[in-house]
C-alpha cells in the first residue's frame, strides 16, 4: 500500500513540475531549473554519507571498539541480504539512530551512545533493522529524486519572480500567460511540492518500519523501541542540525514527529499501531 502511495506521490510531483514549470518558465525555464536542481542534488546524493556523518559528528568504530554492535549489525545485514554497512557512533546521551549512503554498497549505520545504554539487544535489533531497511529500500535515492523535482519547482518560482521584477517575459514561443495565474502558481507550487516531498518521506518511514520488522522478525521489538525513543527524545531533544532531523528514526528535536502535513515522520502512535498489528 505505501509503495503504491510513494509511486503516486512521485507521479504527482512530476506532474506538478510539468504543469507549474510550463506556467512559470516555459520549456527553456523548465530545462534550466531541472538541470540546476539535478546537479545540486546529485552532488548531495553522491556525498550523502560523508555529509550526514560529518554534520552529526559521527565517528566510525571498529570491531575491536564495538564487537557487540558490529555483530548485531552484521547479523541483521545478512538477514536483509545487503552488504555489511560501516558502523558509526554519535556521542549523545539521547537514544536515536540513522542510516545514510547512496546505495547498499556505500552505506553506514549510526547509533548514539545513549541508545547503546538504554535499549537491550533485542529492542536495539528492531532499531537497526529499521535503518537497514532504509538502505535495502534505497530510500536515499528516492528522497534525492523527490528533492530534485521539488527543488526544480522552487528554482522555477525564483526565476519567475526575478523575471516579473525586472519586466522579463517568457522567452519561448508560447503566448504570454495570465500574470495572475502565474503569480498564484509561483506562490502555491513550491508549497505543494514541499508537501508532496514530505508525504513521500512519511510513506518511506512506514515501509522501513514494515521491512525492518521482517528483517528482525519481531515487530514488537521495533514498536517498543519507537515508544521508548519518542519518550526520551521528548524529554531530552538532541543538539543536531535541523536539516538532518529527518534522517533519524524518531524526530531528535521534539520526540516523535509533529503530526500533520509538514512532518517528515508519520505520527508515532500510527507507526506503533501498525507494527503491533503485524
Amino acid at each position: 500500500m505505501n509503495t503504491t502511495k510513494t509511486l503516486l506521490l512521485m507521479a504527482a510531483l512530476t506532474a506538478l513540475f510539468m504543469i507549474a514549470g510550463q506556467a512559470m518558465g516555459g520549456r527553456q525555464g523548465m530545462t534550466i531549473a531541472l538541470l540546476l536542481a539535478l546537479g545540486l542534488n546529485f552532488f548531495a546524493y553522491w556525498n550523502s554519507d560523508k555529509m550526514a556523518l560529518a554534520m552529526n559528528r559521527a565517528r566510525e568504530v571498529s570491531v575491536a571498539e564495538a564487537p557487540d554492535l558490529h555483530a548485531l549489525v552484521g547479523g541483521l545485514a545478512a538477514r536483509a541480504g545487503i552488504p555489511m554497512p560501516r558502523v558509526y557512533v554519535v556521542d549523545d546521551p539521547t537514544p536515536n539512530a540513522f542510516a545514510t549512503g547512496r546505495n547498499p554498497e556505500h552505506a553506514a549505520v549510526a547509533v548514539t551512545t545513549g541508545i547503546l545504554q538504554v535499549l537491550d539487544r533485542y529492542v536495539l535489533e528492531g532499531v537497526v533493522a529499521h535503518e537497514l531497511a532504509h538502505i535495502k529500500n534505497r530510500d536515499i535515492l528516492i528522497g534525492s529524486i523527490a528533492a530534485v523535482m521539488a527543488g526544480a519547482i522552487s528554482y522555477l518560482a525564483t526565476m519567475a519572480q526575478w523575471s516579473m521584477l525586472f519586466g522579463g517575459g517568457r522567452s519561448d514561443d508560447e503566448e504570454g500567460g495570465n500574470p495572475v495565474a502565474m503569480l498564484a502558481t509561483m506562490l502555491v507550487a513550491p508549497l505543494a511540492a514541499s508537501l508532496i516531498q514530505l508525504a513521500i518521506s512519511r510513506s518511506r518511514e512506514y515501509i522501513a518500519d514494515a521491512t525492518g520488522a521482517e528483517i528482525c522478525g519481531r515487530p514488537q521489538s521495533l514498536a517498543s523501541a519507537l515508544n521508548k525513543l519518542a519518550n526520551y527524545n521528548a524529554q531530552r531533544p538532541m543538539d543536531v542540525n535541523p536539516a538532518s532531523a529527518q534522517m533519524y528514526i524518531v524526530n531528535p528535536l521534539s520526540g516523535g514527529s509533529i503530526a500533520g502535513l509538514f512532518s517528515t515522520h508519520p505520527p508515532m502512535e500510527a507507526r506503533i499501531r501498525r507494527l503491533m498489528s503485524m
